[in-house]
């Protein structure tokens, strides 16, 4: 491939940070995310990026499922596009990677603590401006959090970074902690260089997962499965510069309205007949009337 390989795309992500040999990437980006209680010092791999498997089960490879050194669960998830009832569908996987701990006659004490991670490629929750949200049970009145096995993380890029004209310096300005750069990295990967990397993004890891991003291939059956993904990325990109377009003209036509409308005014102050200030406002007669 002569492009750069987006991290974005589900395939991409587990192929960086679903395996074996990034496991430090995915031990960096889950402390990132987690509190302090729950950060990780070691994980296994509960279903590490195969070709085989792959080949036998395309969504086999969608999301990485981990296991802490202290039992602790993880699920994280890249999702490409806004699909409908998607809080239901983050529940439920919650749910599966909680209750499938369970084995025949095993007692509940045996259960861990289930994290589910979702990253987003689109604003699922627009009324709050924070890109990163967790979500626990709490008691309505006394927000007490008692059932501390559920949690569940939202990331949500393009709150992090919408804007394709973005400069690096600008990037860097936005950069606070550990999972800003990450969320940089899947993001603007475009922008940042291992060779010249500003100091705000010099993380070892980042440039480990940079390596492993420039060397990545796909085989055959990846890369139709990745192509097929990258389609939706550029069908919303395409669909947000036309938003975009639409709304400055919209607001050039506004502007041109209101400065009329000002000249209209002041035309009509000086007692200038209404037909005189049509003519060169554009405004219609009934419009100058009611100023």
């Amino acid at each position: 491939m002569s492009k750069k390989i987006n991290p974005r795309v589900d395939i991409a992500f587990k192929k960086i940070f679903g395996v074996e040999e990034n496991k430090d990437l995915l031990i960096s980006l889950i402390n990132s995310i987690v509190g302090a209680e729950d950060q990780v010092v070691e994980v296994t791999l509960l279903n590490p990026y195969n070709l085989q498997s792959f080949k036998t089960d395309k969504l086999s490879i969608l999301d990485i499922k981990a296991k802490s050194e202290t039992g602790k669960l993880f699920n994280i998830e890249i999702q490409i596009t806004d699909e409908s009832d998607y809080d239901k569908r983050a529940l439920y996987y919650w749910g599966k990677l909680y209750t499938d701990q369970l084995k025949v006659s095993e007692e509940y004490s045996t259960l861990s603590k289930a994290i589910g991670i979702h990253i987003l490629n689109f604003t699922s929750i627009p009324d709050v401006e924070n890109y990163h949200n967790v979500f626990h049970i709490v008691e309505k009145k006394s927000g007490k959090h008692y059932f501390k096995d559920l949690e569940l993380h939202t990331i949500e890029l393009t709150k992090f970074s919408n804007n394709t004209r973005e400069k690096l310096d600008e990037l860097c300005s936005k950069i606070k902690r550990t999972l800003d750069i990450w969320v940089a990295f899947l993001t603007r990967n475009d922008l940042i260089s291992r060779e010249n990397i500003p100091n705000e993004l010099d993380n070892p890891l980042l440039k480990k997962a940079l390596h492993v991003l420039d060397v990545m291939s796909f085989g055959e059956l990846e890369l139709q499965a990745y192509e097929e993904r990258l389609k939706w990325l550029r069908v919303e990109a395409n669909t947000l510069k036309k938003y975009e377009a639409k709304a400055r003209e919209e607001g050039k036509e506004e502007g041109e309205r209101l400065r009329a409308i000002k000249t209209a005014k002041i035309m009509k102050s000086e007692g200038l007949g209404i037909s005189i200030i049509s003519k060169y406002t554009e405004l219609s007669e009934s419009e100058i009337e009611n100023l």
